[in-house]
């Protein structure tokens, strides 16, 4: 019979695995109680412990009082073993986490980019602030995974197109490898958030869901049976692209904000709602309205056809009438976030239903074609309208769609994208500290 001397290494190396992932997961296990959760004999999981201790990838964190004779040594993992970084990058500023590899986040900075005009320097100075306040060298770090706008090609890794990050093109991933080392990944900051909400957040347990991003900008994070799906140029997910009745289609792909779903939902459009309902009070003699990125408020009332015709099944009521106590119209100043939180408190009922009928359009659209299940509704705005506004969205997609998805609101706290940056970063390192520990 042929033997095959390979068999008992591997062995070893998939319980070494196993334990580790157990003691992360867990929190410090005694041997016999290692020993239960991975089958293992007292004997085996003695041996396997001795292993990782000489490793130093496992320690004696404490012990564990008996009744009867002394007490059981728990042994966990330690800390110290690695650390990853994790960012998000944005026009002007790049948030950096430091955790180590039992996956506490020991450091968060923000920094300042200085214009954005050489990435690679950006990006490395801001892994060595970070470095500096957790204090460690940058040679601790395992991992790096960066989360940005834009669209990441699946073959090359590369930032193929990002309309808000002109500077983050072909070629910046490999110079960010040369600077940081190989374990660089850029990835969709959308994508990052989908894999926070799996880990930490809302569809944790599920592995078919999809993330509605609903902000400044449009976007869309897909998992199908517990992995990512990007697409083959990695363009899955930009659904600010998505044709929607009573919006023009796009006559130059090159300006994101002439999507057609993102006139619906964005920035224009919904302060112009918000005035509509009452939400948002113009101030006396006001002009044009003005938008945050200097473009005028004429593409606001663009899909009111549209959107009245696609609310409609939901009886809306008309526009409430201007309350003094509603924040005042500025120049669009106020973020739209601020608006549908703003909403959310006072009660104002037909400007919710009015957003909801507009985030119901891609939420369907998705149903229709994934049939998901759940829906995350994330974002500023899905996360300012929390759990009233999923409702919402919920009832409207009901009425329009044959598939009904559960839409639930954010779970993740703090920073999504940077939260998500770390679950793909401590993936990638644990996956490279322990899978070889014979």
């Amino acid at each position: 019979m042929t033997r095959n001397p390979g068999v008992p290494r591997l062995l070893r190396r998939l319980n070494d695995r196993s334990a580790l992932d157990l003691l992360i997961s867990e929190g410090p296990l005694t041997r016999a109680e290692l020993g239960e959760r991975t089958g293992l004999s007292k004997v085996t999981a003695g041996q396997l412990l001795a292993r990782l201790e000489e490793r130093g990838l496992v320690h004696v964190a404490g012990e564990r009082a008996s009744g009867r004779g002394p007490s059981a040594a728990l042994y966990g993992v330690v800390p110290s073993s690695a650390h990853v970084a994790g960012l998000e990058v944005l026009p002007d500023a790049i948030t950096v986490g430091v955790a180590d590899i039992t996956g506490r986040v020991v450091v968060e900075i923000v920094v300042d980019p200085a214009g954005g005009e050489d990435p690679v320097a950006a990006v490395h100075d801001a892994v060595q602030r970070a470095c500096a306040s957790a204090r460690i060298t940058l040679g601790r770090l395992r991992s790096f995974v960066i989360g940005t706008r834009g669209v990441v090609d699946p073959g090359t890794g590369d930032v193929r197109f990002s309309y808000d990050l002109p500077a983050w093109h072909t070629g910046v991933l490999a110079s960010l490898r040369r600077t940081l080392g190989a374990s660089v990944t850029i990835e969709n900051d959308v994508n990052l958030v989908a894999l926070a909400e799996h880990r930490h957040g809302a569809a944790a347990g599920h592995d078919d869901f999809a993330v509605v991003w609903a902000g400044v900008g449009q976007g869309l994070g897909v998992m199908l049976n517990g992995r990512l799906h990007r697409g083959i140029t990695g363009g899955a997910g930009e659904i600010g692209w998505l044709p929607v009745p009573g919006e023009p289609l796009p006559d130059d792909v090159s300006q994101p904000q002439s999507g057609s779903y993102q006139r619906l939902v964005g920035h224009q459009a919904l302060v112009a709602l918000a005035r509509e309902y009452g939400v948002l009070r113009r101030p006396e003699g006001a002009g044009v309205l003005v938008s945050p990125d200097g473009t005028d408020g004429g593409l606001a009332g663009s899909g009111d056809t549209g959107a009245r015709a696609l609310a409609g099944h939901r009886g809306l009521s008309g526009p409430s009438a201007g309350r003094s106590d509603a924040p005042t119209d500025h120049h669009g100043a106020v973020p739209v976030a601020e608006l549908v939180r703003a909403a959310t408190t006072s009660g104002n009922d037909g400007f919710l239903d009015a957003v909801a009928a507009r985030l119901a359009v891609a939420v369907a659209a998705v149903s229709v074609v994934l049939d998901p299940g759940l829906i995350v509704l994330a974002g500023d705005i899905g996360k300012a309208g929390g759990a009233e506004l999923a409702a919402r969205v919920e009832e409207a997609v009901a009425a329009i769609s044959p598939s009904r998805p559960s839409v639930v609101a954010t779970g993740v706290t703090g920073n999504p994208v940077l939260r998500g940056a770390l679950v793909a970063a401590l993936e990638q390192a644990r996956e490279q500290v322990f899978s070889d520990t014979v």
